[in-house]
């Protein structure tokens, strides 16, 4: 995206090329294919979209098109450096076309050192470090982390089984002991 503005028309066919291959994945979630379904749509239909920008991102490199020390040069080099990777999901059933879910859980942890640096003392880290577990475990189970953290404030019994309380079967807990309707 930093290159935009110089290369509109190289970058709009790379854009349109990987949103062909992310409509497809929409299309195969939107469908529930299993795994190897999911695999088989993106070998009919992503794989030559993916073939062709593979091609055009050799050639504007090999005839000269583009100059390499250039912004679109180094971006092309990085998507071919790391072709395998990124096209893993025409290969590997279950691949996920990104790591976007990766990406969010390592800014947490980056956000929470550099809240860390306000710690007083070793146990407050600590704790804090803990929370924050409680915080991120709760999001990707779905749970609204307040209200759970909330929840748990309430529990006399947490203590004797903490199993029962985790972010992912808390609530069916509270409904089995009729806490909740």
């Amino acid at each position: 995206m930093d290159v935009v503005n110089s290369f509109p028309d190289e970058c709009r066919y790379v854009l349109e090329t990987l949103a062909a291959v992310f409509h497809h994945d929409a299309l195969a979630r939107e469908r529930a294919l299993t795994a190897d379904e999911r695999l088989l749509f993106h070998q009919q239909h992503s794989l030559p979209r993916m073939e062709e920008l593979h091609a055009w991102c050799r050639q504007q490199l090999d005839e000269r098109k583009v100059e390499p020390n250039s912004g679109l040069g180094k971006a092309i080099q990085y998507l071919l450096r790391h072709w395998p990777e990124l096209t893993l999901f025409l290969r590997q059933a279950g691949a996920p076309l990104d790591n976007n879910l990766c990406e969010r859980a390592l800014k947490k942890a980056i956000l929470h050192r550099k809240n860390a640096l306000f710690y007083r003392t070793a146990n407050g880290a600590k704790v804090g470090d803990l929370f924050m577990s409680l915080i991120h475990t709760a999001e990707l189970s779905g749970v609204n982390p307040f209200d759970y953290m909330t929840e748990l404030l309430r529990q006399p019994d947490l203590k004797t089984n903490p199993a029962q309380w985790m972010p992912w079967n808390y609530r069916a807990t509270l409904v089995d002991s009729g806490i909740a309707a």
